[in-house]
Parts: C-alpha cells; structure tokens; sequence
C-alpha cells in the first residue's frame, strides 16, 4: 500500500496501524500502487487535527481524528497526542472501510498497559479507564479486563521498587536446533559449537566489569533472569562456571527472583537441573509451545510431547519454587482442538505461571521465509479466546502483555499465574519500570530514569562471533551506562 504523509512524517505509526487492518500489504513511499493511504496532519489552535483518506480495491473511507495539546509543552509530548491523531483517523477509516474492528481497537503498541497505568496513575478509577479504552479506542471487552489487570500489577511492581535497583539479564544465544517461528539470535550448537566456550569466557570477562560497574554505581540488582537461545544448551559444569561467577562478582543476595529458561525439553538433564538449584535459582521455564508431536515436527523441534513430560516430571523432582511453561498459538499444523489439547495439558501439570504467546511473523523466521502454512486468524481467535477463560477457571490471573509487529490477528502476549506466582521481571522490562542491564550476545540494555520519564538504550553485539572478537563494543556500552548514572 501507498503511503502519502501531509504536515508529517509518523511512518512507523502508520504502518502499525495498517498491519492491524491489512496483514499482507506492505508500506511503500513511493510508486503508482492504487492502493494507498493519504495521511495529513495540522495544528490549530491547541488542537491536533488527523485526516486519513483510505483507497483499497477500489473503494474508499475517510477517518479524521483529534487531540488536545493544551498544557503539554515538552516536544516529546506533544509528538505522542499528534501520533495518537494520526493513527486514530487511520482506525476510523480502516473500519469504515472493512467493517471490522481489531480486538485491540486503535492501540497498536507493544505497551498497551502502559496506557491503563497512566490513566489509572492520573486518578482515573478502574471503571473511567475502561471507558477511555472502550470510547476512545475501541478496545474489545476482554482486551480491555486484560489490559487493566496487568496495569494494575505493574503499578504494584512500582510501588516496590527502590531508585537504586535494576535487573541483570544474561543472554546465551545457542539452541540445539532453530525453530521455524524463531528470528532472535540463536545459534544452533550443531553449527556453531565451537564458539560456545570462546563465547562462555567472554561473557566471564563482561560479568566481572559489569560488576565493578554496578558497585561503583551503588546499584543494586533485584531480579536476575538468563534466557536465550536456549542456557541450558551450556553443559552443567559450563552452567555452574558462569553462575558461580555471577554469585561470586554481584550481590544477588537482595534479588526477589532468580531466573533461568530451561526452555527446550531436551536440553533437561539431572546434572544441570542441579546446578541451577544449588546456584539459588528459584523459577526456571520449561517452554514446549505446543504438546502435539506434529506440531513439533512442523517447527523443527527434536523432542516428543512425551519428552516434555518427562523434563516437567525432573523439574518437579528438584522442588523450584516457581515454574514457567510457554505456549504459541498459531503455530504450522496446529488447530483450536490441538491447542486446547496443549493447554490442558499445561495446566493439569500444575505449574504456577503459563505465558500464552501469540505466534510473529518475524521476517528472519522459516517460516516466512519459506511460507508454510499456519492457522487463520479466526483460528488463532478462538485459541485465545479458550485461553483466557481456562486459565482464569483454573486460578491464574494475567500480569503483564506485550505485542509485537506481524502478530497472528494482531494479538497479543500474556503471562498468567496462580496467587504468588508472579514473574517480577518479566512486569519490570515490558513496562519499563527499571533499568535491565544486559550481558551477553544480541541483548540489548535499557537505562531508565522514571524521575526525569527518561531512557536510553545500547546494544550488544548480535552474533557470537564479532560478540567474542570485539570487546571494545561492550566497554563502549559500559561507558554509556556510567555516563547515564553519573548524570542522575
């Protein structure tokens, strides 16, 4: 589809806002497609004006919309209430146009509970935020119950939290095989074991400056996550190696929680399994994203259902406190019955914390790249929407979501759990609540100010690789890192 910007230049929203309506078009800025989407924006007054002419197969719909910027007087501000105009006149004429409303309505962010919280911080009771989210933009029911539930929680996350405190995460970017649905930085072991220990001892060496760092900043961590790729690709003595140097270089002794992704079935094993416990870790992820065995075959997984069962019955056996399963829904080869299969299943296991993913089509997965066939929308909608009552029917509650571009009917990602089961970092990093410092390949580390609504971001090297041979990169990050603290 053609975009043409007037009195703008809000790309970004406007493409968020196209791929809720159209999933298969593709922006462009240029060119004689007859499809085409002309945006404009004006200022009058203290009012930001919207206008959205929409033209597909031929028929057309007009949208326009408006915002207040009366009193907002920071740029930042003010760029945010002219983006929310331009992308509610696109809404409006996308509806017009289709007849359809999105589940999430307008709200095309990642952060949609970042919304509720600030109307609820603003002095909005539970039922006038609703209303915002059901007038304004258009948010389903249940959208809007799942949106305000996690809003709450993450405002009791920050009521704990302590200026000085942030979280550490550790990246191992190694699996035993590439997912279909994967695009992250992970390496398959088969194709690159060789790096793994060349890798291990540059993430010891990163650990041990990132800790002075953290000390001489007066930082404290309280929550620690390690996730991937897969860390328990890492052998058991390599995991009681870079774990026993965390423990020695930090002070985790204040942490709420300490976690570590398991995640594929078949890297479980006794030996590491007891590394983690004797290590402190106190929730560990085992992540099947599906338990029907043609469903793992269709997305390059080497392990059966029955190994599933088998990794949650060892894990069972070491008494974590916490235990996290990950699911997709939409994934090749899966159906509504399959996922109700797996669901279940998952929650017959007796886990406290399900995180319920909607599948992305992420542009470096296989799955797009060689365009298998995956569920409908309808189907992936009814996924979810036997998620949501199941998992409330058996004592789980949601605490944080997130969405993401090329989303299956445009969804979202939500973790569940029972009474006392929540995952504390999981609410700090998707709403932005605290710092997360980084360590290791293709992560990225976020600084956050809430004092000054400031943050900030450096990236990690993405590959093993050029992670290994470059650690001028990671100085260069530490540096920033300081500067940001030292500017507090």
């Amino acid at each position: 589809m053609r975009l043409i910007f007037s009195g703008h230049d809000y790309r970004y929203a406007v493409e968020q806002s196209l791929l809720a309506f159209f999933p298969h078009e593709r922006p462009v800025c240029g060119g004689e497609d007859p499809n085409r989407a002309e945006v404009s924006l004006r200022t009058e007054g203290s009012a930001a004006l919207a206008e959205t002419r929409l033209t597909v197969d031929g028929r057309s719909a007009r949208g326009e919309a408006q915002t207040d910027l009366t009193g907002v007087t920071d740029d930042y501000g003010r760029e945010r209430l002219k983006q929310r105009a331009v992308k509610l006149s696109f809404f409006q004429a996308a509806r017009r146009l289709t007849g359809v409303t999105p589940a999430w309505g307008a709200l095309t962010g990642i952060r949609p509970a970042k919304l509720a919280s600030e109307l609820l911080e603003g002095g909005r009771s539970p039922e006038e935020a609703d209303r915002v989210l059901r007038d304004t933009y258009f948010v389903s029911a249940q959208r809007r119950r799942l949106c305000l539930q996690c809003a709450q929680a993450g405002l009791e996350a920050k009521r704990d939290l302590k200026p000085e405190e942030i979280s550490l995460y550790v990246g191992i970017p190694f699996c035993p095989t590439r997912c279909a649905y994967c695009s992250f930085v992970s390496n398959s072991v088969e194709k690159s074991f060789r790096w793994v220990e060349p890798y291990l001892e540059a993430l010891l060496a990163e650990v041990d400056s990132a800790a002075q760092m953290v000390r001489d900043l007066g930082l404290r961590v309280r929550s620690f996550y390690m996730g991937g790729g897969t860390p328990t690709t890492l052998s058991a003595a390599q995991l009681d190696r870079l774990l026993g140097r965390l423990g020695e270089r930090f002070d985790l002794s204040g942490v709420v929680e300490y976690t570590v992704e398991a995640g594929r079935p078949d890297t479980v094993t006794a030996d590491k399994l007891e590394v983690l416990r004797r290590r402190g870790t106190t929730r560990v992820s085992v992540n099947p994203q599906s338990m029907e065995d043609r469903v793992l075959a269709a997305i390059g997984r080497r392990h059966s259902a029955d190994d599933i069962r088998a990794a949650v019955e060892l894990v069972d056996r070491f008494g974590f406190p916490h235990v996290n399963m990950d699911l997709i829904a939409g994934l090749p080869e899966d159906t509504p019955e399959g996922f109700r299969r797996t669901l279940d299943e998952v929650i017959g296991f007796g886990t406290d914390n399900i995180t319920v993913h909607t599948l992305s089509l992420k542009k470096g997965s296989r799955i797009t790249l060689e365009g298998t066939r995956i569920p409908t929308e309808d189907e992936v909608a009814a996924m979810l929407d036997y998620a949501d009552p199941a998992l409330r029917g058996a004592g789980f509650a949601p605490y944080y979501l997130y969405r993401q571009k090329y989303m299956s009917g445009s969804f979202e990602n939500v973790g569940w759990c029972r009474p006392g089961g929540t995952g504390w970092y999981n609410i700090y990093i998707m709403e932005e609540l605290h710092t997360i410092l980084s360590l290791g390949a293709g992560g990225s580390t976020k600084m956050v100010d809430p004092a000054r609504d400031r943050i900030e971001r450096v990236f990690n090297l993405k590959y093993p690789q050029e992670y290994v041979q470059r650690p001028e990169k990671i100085a260069a990050n530490q540096a920033a890192f300081r500067r940001f603290y030292e500017g507090i």
